[in-house]
């Protein structure tokens, strides 16, 4: 790996731009209110579908948490949720023209593994009564290792599942102990073992750099212990400071971070030891083996991102259930209500969840195809852009070029005709390079998209 450039790190690093999950942002978002069309949007469906499902529960607080999530001991709430999830299967699938094949499903949080194995198989079971899987589905879910029980795997294996991902963050103990995630090695590493034993096929593993008390040489030996597990991908995300809006994060105190050197100096560690390790960068943040699906479908043009990061499930809607959960039908986003008790209130109705989302105008369409061939291919051919939206890109992105200059001379990008392509640099702040083409970004829009 060449060194990274430190200066324009630091100098990019500096701005607040989006991941770009979605375009456009979710802030920019409307609250919905016209039923008739959220039910024309659902109809609307005729693709095969990739299933969300979330769950918040957690058994305790992660300080440097940024999801949606509920402490949880009780389990009258957790009842209640799977109730509700029944109703919104229900009410979502007889808006829908036709039952739907499942390419794709996955369970998120919180903490999935919150549930029993007989709640488990209680949630499964009602979607599968809804919507019928594909044979070769991809059906996966995020575990928590120090409440996810062998019982839990072999339930999870029974009902289909074969893949999982996992949070590690860090393996020193005095990091986990400040943000209070303990999970050994030695655990993690035997829920590995166990669940590939049981058929699944692909484990993830999530790393966080930028976190309290972190330091290169605690950082490296957690590098060394994730190789040693060898999980099949990793993603490696930057811990997000945001005390304003996530009270809980109050709790670290902002000198216990590393400095803007000691982020980079983590990123820059953990980059060099991944691709020694053989791992390949995907797209922002993730990583994968030469062999995975991901590699082959960044280099084959099928590769996709949304609320669920990178997949392979190119050709298919996402439709998602629970709290705060955002469904994606051609380009236009739903999102549920986010508390979780008004939100089986609504339910227990017999109302829709939705509450806010996006309809996409022409522009948003464009400039969101744009930034996703960005994100999952790091290169676009600007004719075949052209002739697919029956536009001149040069024109149609003229203001977006003129600043893309400066970029281009930075080295974070390479232009020649036909061709735009991002530099290694340059992948390191894709999402800088995204939002030069970011209409949001810049105030009002030029093309402003109705609520739906």
């Amino acid at each position: 790996m060449a060194p990274l450039r430190h200066d324009l790190l630091e100098r990019y690093g500096r701005k607040q731009v989006p991941r770009y999950t979605s375009y456009p942002p979710a802030n920019h978002w409307k609250t919905l209110d016209d039923r008739a069309a959220i039910e024309r949007t659902f109809a609307s469906v005729r693709r095969p579908v990739s299933l969300y499902v979330h769950v918040p529960f957690c058994k305790s607080l992660c300080y440097y948490c940024g999801c949606n999530m509920l402490i949880e001991h009780r389990g009258a709430l957790v009842e209640r949720y799977l109730g509700a999830i029944e109703r919104e299967l229900a009410l979502v699938s007889s808006a829908m023209p036709a039952k739907r094949e499942v390419v794709q499903l996955h369970l998120g949080g919180g903490t999935p593994t919150h549930l029993t194995p007989a709640q488990l198989t209680r949630l499964i079971e009602a979607v599968q009564r809804h919507f019928p899987f594909e044979r070769s589905a991809e059906v996966s879910l995020e575990v928590h290792p120090p409440v996810t029980t062998r019982a839990q795997l072999e339930t999870l294996a029974g009902l289909g599942f074969n893949r999982l991902s996992m949070g590690v963050q860090d393996f020193d103990p005095l990091v986990q102990q400040r943000v209070n995630r303990i999970q050994s090695f030695e655990l993690t590493r035997a829920l590995v073992e166990t669940s590939r034993s049981l058929g699944f096929v692909s484990v993830n593993l999530d790393l966080m750099y930028g976190l309290p008390l972190q330091t290169v040489e605690r950082f490296s030996k957690t590098l060394e212990l994730v190789k040693a597990i060898g999980p099949d991908r990793l993603a490696l995300f930057g811990y997000a400071h945001m005390p304003s809006i996530k009270k809980h994060q109050r709790v670290i105190q902002s000198e216990e971070l590393p400095t803007a050197e000691g982020r980079l100096a983590l990123l820059e560690l953990a980059i060099e030891r991944l691709e020694d390790a053989g791992y390949v960068a995907i797209g922002l943040d993730h990583f994968a083996r030469r062999h995975d699906e991901l590699v082959r479908a960044r280099i084959e043009g099928t590769l996709r991102r949304n609320f669920m990061g990178y997949t392979t499930c190119k050709d298919s809607e996402v439709i998602a259930f629970g709290p705060s959960a955002i469904s994606e039908i051609d380009g236009t986003f739903l999102q549920n209500q986010h508390d979780v008790h008004r939100w089986c209130e609504v339910l227990e109705r017999g109302a829709s969840s939705i509450t806010r989302g996006w309809q996409p105008s022409k522009d948003d369409q464009v400039r969101r195809t744009l930034i996703m061939q960005l994100f999952c291919q790091l290169d676009v051919d600007t004719r075949a852009f052209s002739a697919g939206f029956g536009i001149e890109f040069e024109d149609y992105f003229r203001e977006e070029l003129v600043k893309l200059g400066e970029l281009e001379r930075d080295g974070l990008v390479e232009r020649e005709p036909g061709r735009l392509r991002l530099t290694p640099d340059g992948q390191l702040l894709l999402r800088n390079v995204a939002s030069i083409f970011d209409n949001y970004l810049k105030g009002p829009p030029k093309v402003h998209a109705p609520a739906v």
